[in-house]
């Protein structure tokens, strides 16, 4: 096997969300497969820390403040990042998760949730996929090409109680995702799309949802580490390796798919 082919020496990555506790793994990540990487986020404060930290890991990065609901503001970030690094070869959409309006109360109906809730987790999550896609994308599709790489969750194929407008959000990243991979494979323009769907993490978003102010795991985390066969959450550099992979022209022939990391949750019955 040639190693060289899960490397990505020279080329530039963009990770949205990049600040987050998974997209900022991935950027690193990225860079330590050599990829030349930009960073995109809305908070200045939270980007210019993981630049630092990155640039003082001696990779080459570049942060951005962005938005990625705003096409015009991702419009900008493209425009710096092809002046900067000349090419645009990888996009992680990294942008997303869920929203404390769409995360159903226990005692609540889903009869009584918000639209507004819906509509913004559906927003946040298909169109911060789909906008940077399409004004990225338009900078990779000379040759040869590039890799998109797409989020999803577990929520997407399995029902998650609470949390039914991210699931559904989420199985509208995957439907992006394999639409995008045929009709741009179709095209001969050389992008390949794909997804990962991680299992259950622990980041700023669902912290107190699975583990309790005393460190010990709530009444939900434990039934989620009852239901990984492997019997623990991932840690986010755990994603790595897959989304390197997909990244790489180790995966050249390989678009439209939706890669589990996720302990063994999608494979188990629960008995």
């Amino acid at each position: 096997m040639d190693d060289s082919a899960f490397s990505l020496e020279g080329r530039v990555a963009v990770v949205t969300g990049g600040t987050g506790t998974i997209g900022s793994a991935l950027a690193e990540g990225l860079a330590r497969a050599g990829a030349r990487i930009a960073l995109l986020a809305r908070g200045a404060d939270r980007l210019d820390r993981v630049v630092a930290r990155l640039s003082d890991s001696g990779y080459d990065v570049l942060g951005i403040q962005a938005d990625v609901l705003a096409a015009d503001a991702l419009e900008t970030a493209r425009d710096e990042i092809l002046a900067r690094f000349g090419a645009v070869d990888v996009l992680v959409n990294c942008a997303g998760g869920n929203v404390p309006a769409a995360t159903l109360p226990q005692d609540v109906s889903p009869f009584d949730l918000p639209t507004e809730a819906y509509r913004e987790v559906l927003d946040l999550n298909l169109l911060g996929t789909l906008l940077p896609s399409s004004v990225f994308g338009a900078a990779m599709c000379s040759p040869p090409g590039g890799s998109i790489v797409n989020i999803s969750s577990m929520a997407a194929a399995r029902a998650i109680t609470r949390a039914g407008g991210y699931g559904a959000a989420k199985a509208a990243v995957e439907s992006i995702t394999r639409w995008l991979a045929v009709e741009l494979a179709r095209r001969g323009t050389g992008i390949r799309v794909n997804a990962i769907a991680p299992g259950f993490f622990v980041g700023d978003q669902n912290r107190s949802l699975l583990i309790g102010e005393d460190g010990e795991l709530t009444p939900r985390g434990t039934l989620i580490v009852e239901r990984t066969p492997l019997a623990r959450f991932g840690e986010p550099e755990e994603l790595v390796s897959t989304v390197v992979w997909l990244a790489s022209d180790g995966a050249r022939f390989v678009t439209g798919v939706v890669v589990p990391v996720d302990g063994g949750f999608s494979a188990f019955a629960g008995v």
